[in-house]
């Protein structure tokens, strides 16, 4: 893009003031890369004109803010962070009679499945409730469908037998018409959710919060208030779980944990805050 940076925070700036859709505190590489694969894509050759186009067709402000989000994951992502999950995190959650988590930033869902997988191989689904949030709507809606392409599952298998699984992939979805459709036992206790780190409130109180590589597409100050968020969301002795690219340290709120897993970035809110 030939356009200046000005350009590019007028552009933010009428997507928040119009729609409320806040990526002004993105990192800023981020935001260019996305911006011109998008107009690369539709056939913009201006940030002006995407600009007059994005102010006038709420359609192409969406179609925009779908091109600004991530929406790349996959099942038991990173295989060592969930068997720390299933060795180290799920004996705490079992201390409480009704465990609540939220997973931040769920994009397309197969990460808030595989914690549904972790869950129920520990007897523990029963008496939870996930509430997986996500800015981009149509990813949301995906993810409640529950339905992924067949040719991804055996990536999303071998993930899984290696954070230490010892049952089948194959018992928690059905394979059908090209397709694997997660298990109805798995949707039940799900609760999906529109939430902007950027804008909106404290989401809930919960045991468990999980948002990984959403952070790292942050500039410092939005880190620092999605940090905020988690900590007032989180109870005491509650667990935050992050990527492997993020951490708690200088988000405010360093001093308030304590590590289950520095390597996975497994961090447990004090039951006393300095």
């Amino acid at each position: 893009m030939g356009e200046t940076v000005d350009d590019l925070a007028l552009l933010l700036e009428a997507l928040y003031d119009r729609f409320g859709h806040d990526f002004r505190h993105y990192a800023r590489a981020h935001v260019k890369r996305r911006i011109a694969a998008h107009m690369r894509n539709v056939g913009y050759d201006s940030l002006s004109r995407l600009q007059q186009d994005v102010l006038a067709r709420r359609e192409r402000a969406e179609a925009l803010v779908q091109d600004l989000t991530i929406t790349v994951t996959e099942m038991f992502r990173d295989p060592d962070f969930h068997r720390a999950v299933r060795e180290r995190v799920l004996p705490l959650l079992c201390t409480w009679p009704h465990i609540r988590i939220w997973h931040a930033g769920c994009a397309t869902g197969e990460e808030v499945y595989s914690m549904a997988m972790l869950l129920k191989e520990a007897g523990l689904y029963d008496r939870a409730l996930i509430y997986a949030t996500d800015l981009n709507q149509r990813a949301l809606e995906r993810a409640e469908e529950g339905i992924y392409p067949l040719t991804a599952m055996q990536a999303h298998a071998r993930n899984y037998q290696r954070s230490g699984a010892t049952g089948s992939f194959s018992d928690h979805c059905t394979a059908r018409y090209g397709s694997a459709i997660m298990d109805r036992s798995l949707r039940k206790n799900i609760v999906w959710a529109q939430h902007n780190l950027a804008t909106d409130s404290d989401f809930a109180e919960v045991q468990l919060v999980v948002c990984r590589n959403v952070l790292i597409y942050f500039d410092k100050q939005l880190q620092q208030r999605a940090h905020g968020l988690f900590y007032r969301s989180l109870v005491n002795g509650g667990v935050l779980c992050l990527g492997a690219k993020e951490t708690v340290d200088h988000s405010g709120q360093e001093h308030r944990y304590e590590p289950i897993d520095k390597c996975q970035r497994i961090y447990r809110k004090k039951y006393k805050a300095a």
